[in-house]
């Protein structure tokens, strides 16, 4: 069973519903919603990304999905975190290829940008595939690439804070 962790702001929050009534329709997904419950209860980006990059961290979820309106900042404060590698996705191939080729623990979506059934699409094409599948051709190169993106974080990342 895949543990997922999604999260929203204010402005992700219609499209975070429709991806977690999909994903928890599947039958082989644990879904962990840190929200937000309801447009009565916002609550800001930069509040909502480290729930779920920590739940990753500490080994809750194996992958996360964060959604606000562009995708942008969700991104952005995701991948302050030490072994999180988000992803900003705004259609089937980009989401497919943040696995293939980036690796991508965390999609990151826009509620303002994505349709409720394209993000559903998003998140079905992300999930089917692996690290460098399709690119096997490639795979030492995305293999090593990804090595030395891990490198460069431990560089960036001295201390024992996440």
């Amino acid at each position: 069973m895949m543990k997922i962790a999604i999260a929203s702001d204010l402005s992700g929050f219609p499209l975070k519903k429709a991806i977690a009534s999909y994903l928890q329709e599947r039958g082989d997904v644990e879904l962990i919603d840190f929200g937000i419950e309801s447009e009565d209860a916002p609550k800001p980006y930069v509040e909502q990304a480290p729930k779920v990059a920590e739940a990753i961290q500490r080994g809750d979820a194996d992958k996360g999905i964060l959604i606000c309106g562009t995708g942008q900042g969700m991104a952005i404060v995701a991948n302050k975190h030490k072994g999180i590698y988000a992803a900003v996705v705004t259609d089937i191939f980009s989401a497919e290829r943040s696995k293939i080729i980036n690796n991508a623990n965390i999609i990151t979506m826009g509620g303002w940008i994505t349709a409720p059934f394209l993000g559903q699409q998003i998140v079905e094409a992300w999930l089917s595939v692996q690290f460098t599948q399709k690119m096997e051709f490639k795979k030492d190169f995305l293999t090593k690439a990804f090595g030395t993106v891990q490198e460069i974080e431990l560089r960036h990342f001295r201390d024992d804070k996440n």
